[in-house]
């Protein structure tokens, strides 16, 4: 019979033995199959959605648990089963009242269950304290209410009291008492008027609080004060007030799609679906602001963030959405701004805010997810395009040519494909070739976006590199710096391949030291030292420039001087110059067949500088950490762009690569940087930042790599590093960092098991490769130290008897960690004692620890046999009946055993064949001797 033809009774059935057995993820699958199978609400269907709320408590999935239970209950009312599985989740999830209410009611419907008494005693206790704990909580909101919104009380005291307020509306109880006294109306009332900036952001943290994981309150608020109040308190200068009134909007579209701010949070459909018209009203006020000309910079920057922070969950629907509402028409129009350009309708933006649109629009393209989708864009930039060129002025050419510059740091297909169309590129070069110092301005930064890819460099190496020659001569500082850059990006269009120069040999030195003049000038602004670090972002492809730039230590330090501001804009110049000098790009790999191959058909084969040979690289990377980079990285690790963040991740690695830096690493806060991106950007970002995340776990101890919470958050990261997709080496540092976690204490070890490591580790001890074996098996035997460990082990399956394969190893380390796992696993676990029989070679084994030279192993199979020998007198009897016990005797004698532990161990393993009167004391010389007769009868016994 196949599983297709299996009943719904038998697929509950084969779930019960899987769930017997410790195997939950294929117990929940076969009651999940049986429920599919059974339409009508019956007894059994409401059987089966208690077994997998069964599995689901053990998987600690509590929400999902109160579902299966709610569905039982509604097929079963009053069933005890439901009720208590449903009351464990509850208290899991600090639900004390509802879980206390469910414990009351599993006594009325089984007066005799004596099993939750102990449950419904412990949770009245709970409801009790909370009870007296909400009378205090209720005192003080009232109290701070009193001087919180009271313009006659002091200053201080007002804002202690605000910020009191906040702390308790972080508080269930504190919230519930807040909303029910009305406390969205008195803040909506209170910022009419209030001036106190602190104190109007302490007022808009609470409301994110009160709406924060509840509906309920959500839908009540805005009905109560709209979508145009949080709009309006978002549109400041006020850098702490805008970003609460950006979180606080955040808060309310994640009550309304179920999602929190955790990077890998995903939305739930159905109350996506529930709420579409709240979360489509909430994406057009969004819209609306982002072209409104009374906003501020700084607001229109942060609405720009929140549509693209939501804009890649299909499950809201926004890419699309965003398209038939019109909202691309509308980003181009901010992507076409200019900052130092203003006239009678231009919106205030920021140095950031061309740079957050051309993000923004770059994340709406990449979730077109089909052809058609694709097109709708493109037709609508397109459109954008041919109306601003309709009108003949020349603001509108500008505006143009700033909208494609934009696209082209974006969505660059997009760009591109725009750039090519008849007449764009030769306008372009018309614009740099005037006198007009904003037409050349524009044009020039729109040259060097356009040159990014081989052939269009060619094509404006040969059109239009004479003019910016002529550019670079301008008296104009900003039409002189962007002309360097154009010129720098043109130079360097050949790479990293020494054999491509497109200018003569030397330009690339003197064009790096032009921008170096730029660079470390005080005197220049910000803006002329971003294009410098742009300018040398393109050179430090040529391992010379690298080399010279990495020993000017007044460049490098204006360079991270320049990361810190927090303009977003400087963002790409920098880290792409990083990435280049630590060389964290990717390198194809030649085959050396290949590349006689190529030599034969006579292709240009590239050739790299002996300049960025390993040892050049690893001491640039070395003195970049040495001046400080990590603490530049951390700053630039703030932006929303995944491939900025990729590139960030790049360099980590490149300095936690060298052993020597990788304590300043953490000392900047680099490990507290590097987890964000661990779980957020592209899968080569997400899984580089894990393998610095190892680096540094490996060689510091994990208290101080990652202190508090952290210590937790680390453990995804290292387990998605244990995958086939991976390389050998990030799954043995990954390995390695999650074994060093695993020796920290019990509730680490929790987590790991908690987040699906086990069988992942696991898999790798029976890799053929010897450090992923010893690595795995180190690992396991850390994790053993947890009594959840040991249900792995339960059950029928051979994970004990490949453990006493593994104390065989010649290699000392998985020999030592395969038998102490072994030591740990029998002591507490009596059907591990018995499975080691399994083994067929589980005698050699066992000789091959006792008889070890080195003691540390002889030590852990004295454990082992102790262990063996204390579980029955079964099992017992099989070790009495071999040679072992005179190898026990001979080490409780023997003087090369300077470990007493050992002799002593020996000695309790002898006087337990004793104690089970499988062996007879002797008076003098010997310790024991057997008892033939009742070994004989112990065996007879066992047959």
């Amino acid at each position: 019979m196949t599983k297709s033809d299996l009943t719904a009774k038998e697929w509950k059935e084969k779930g019960n033995e899987e769930f017997n057995n410790g195997f939950f993820d294929e117990a929940l699958s076969c009651y999940t199959n049986a429920l599919r199978l059974t339409n009508e609400d019956n007894f059994d269907k409401a059987v089966y959605y208690k077994n997998r709320a069964a599995v689901y408590l053990k998987k600690k999935e509590f929400q999902k648990v109160i579902k299966d239970c709610d569905e039982a209950l509604k097929i079963s009312p009053n069933d005890p089963k439901a009720l208590f599985r449903r009351c464990q989740a509850y208290e899991a999830l600090e639900r004390f009242e509802e879980a206390y209410r469910d414990a009351r009611a599993v006594i009325a419907a089984d007066p005799s269950n004596k099993a939750i008494q102990p449950t419904l005693a412990k949770l009245h206790q709970l409801c009790q304290e909370r009870m007296r704990e909400n009378s205090k909580t209720s005192a003080k909101v009232a109290q701070m209410f009193e001087l919180a919104f009271d313009f006659k009380v002091d200053k201080e005291k007002r804002e202690a009291a605000m910020n009191n307020l906040l702390v308790l509306a972080k508080e269930k109880a504190g919230a519930d008492l807040m909303y029910k006294a009305g406390m969205a109306m008195k803040i909506h009332t209170l910022l009419k008027t209030e001036k106190n900036e602190n104190i109007i952001i302490a007022t808009i943290r609470i409301l994110a609080e009160l709406c924060k994981d509840n509906i309920e309150r959500t839908e009540k608020i805005l009905q109560d004060i709209g979508i145009p109040w949080f709009l309006d308190i978002i549109n400041s200068k006020s850098e702490d007030r805008v970003n609460a009134a950006q979180y606080c909007i955040q808060v309310v579209l994640n009550s309304y799609s179920k999602m929190d701010n955790k990077p890998d949070s995903k939305p739930d459909k159905e109350y996506c679906e529930k709420y579409k018209k709240e979360i489509d009203t909430i994406l057009s006020s969004l819209l609306f602001c982002t072209t409104n000309r009374t906003f501020t910079g700084e607001g229109r920057d942060a609405v720009i963030e929140i549509i693209m922070r939501n804009i890649h969950y299909d499950a809201l629907n926004w890419a699309e959405r965003l398209v038939e509402l019109g909202g691309l028409q509308r980003l181009m129009e901010v992507a076409s701004e200019l900052e130092e350009y203003k006239y009678e309708s231009a919106m205030n933006i920021t140095s950031s805010t061309r740079t957050v649109t051309s993000v923004c629009l770059a994340r709406i393209y990449e979730n077109m997810y089909y052809d058609a989708a694709k097109q709708r864009f493109v037709d609508a930039i397109d459109e954008f395009i041919k109306d601003k060129l309709i009108s003949p002025d020349i603001e509108s050419k500008v505006r143009v040519v700033v909208a494609i510059t934009t696209l082209l740091l974006g969505p660059l297909d997009v760009g591109n494909n725009v750039v090519a169309k008849d007449g764009i590129l030769q306008m372009i070069l018309v614009m740099a070739g005037t006198d007009d110092i904003l037409q050349q301005k524009v044009a020039c930064e729109c040259i060097i976006a356009a040159a990014s890819k081989k052939d269009k460099a060619t094509s404006i190496i040969n059109q239009g590199v004479n003019i910016l020659k002529k550019l670079y001569q301008s008296k104009d500082d900003s039409i002189r710096v962007r002309a360097l850059v154009g010129l720098c990006k043109l130079s360097s269009s050949g790479g990293t391949d020494v054999s491509i120069r497109p200018f003569a040999d030397g330009a690339s030195k003197k064009l790096a030291e032009a921008c170096r003049r730029f660079l470390i000038n005080p005197k220049k602004d910000k803006d002329m030292r971003k294009w410098a670090v742009e300018g040398l972002s393109y050179l430090t492809f040529d391992a010379e420039v690298k080399e010279k730039l990495i020993e000017d230590r007044e460049a490098i330090q204006a360079m991270i001087e320049l990361s810190k501001t927090g303009d977003k804009s400087v963002v790409y110049g920098v880290v792409t110059t990083l990435v280049n000098l630590c060389n964290a790009y990717d390198k194809q790999e030649i085959l050396p067949e290949m590349l006689e191959l190529a030599k034969f058909a006579k292709h240009h084969i590239p050739e790299e500088s002996e300049l960025d040979d390993p040892d050049f690289v690893a001491k640039r990377v070395i003195a970049l950490a040495k001046a400080g980079v990590t603490s530049a990285l951390v700053s630039l690790s703030k932006t929303d762009s995944k491939n900025s963040k990729e590139l960030i991740a790049r360099i980590f690695n490149a300095i936690c690569a060298q052993v020597d830096v990788r304590g300043t690493v953490v000392q900047q806060g680099g490990a507290k940087a590097l987890i964000p991106l661990a779980l957020d950007g592209t899968d080569k970002g997400k899984k580089t930042a894990s393998q610095a995340l190892a680096r540094l776990g490996i060689t510091i101890n994990p208290e101080v790599a990652f202190p508090g919470q952290r210590i937790y958050e680390v453990i995804r990261p290292l387990i998605n590093l244990l995958n086939v997709e991976c390389s050998a080496l990030e799954n043995f540092e990954s390995m390695m960092a999650l074994c060093n976690l695993a020796g920290v204490n019990d509730l680490v070890r929790k987590r790991i098991l908690k987040e699906g490591g086990f069988p992942k580790i696991e898999n790798y001890m029976y890799e053929e490769h010897d450090l992923l074996r010893r690595a795995a098996t180190q690992c396991i035997n850390n994790l053993m130290m947890c009594e959840d460990t040991i249900k792995f082990y339960d059950g029928d399956n051979d994970r004990t008897k490949y453990l006493v394969v593994l104390c065989e190893e010649e290699d000392l380390d998985t020999c030592l960690a395969a038998s102490g796992a072994l030591a740990m696993l029998t002591g507490v676990c009596k059907a591990a004692c018995c499975k080691i029989f399994d083994s067929k070679n589980w005698l050699d084994a066992m000789k091959y620890l006792l008889a070890n030279p080195n003691q540390d192993v002889q030590h852990r199979g004295v454990v082992i046999i102790n262990n063996i020998m204390n579980c029955s007198k079964d099992v017992a009897t099989r070790i009495v009946q071999t040679d072992i016990m005179e190898i026990l005797m001979a080490l409780t004698k023997s003087e090369l055993v300077e470990n007493q532990k050992i002799k002593k161990l020996a000695m309790q393993a002898l006087e337990a064949a004793a104690n089970w009167k499988l062996m007879e004391k002797c008076p003098e010389s010997s310790p024991v001797v057997p008892a033939p007769k009742q070994v004989e009868n112990a065996l007879d016994k066992v047959e």
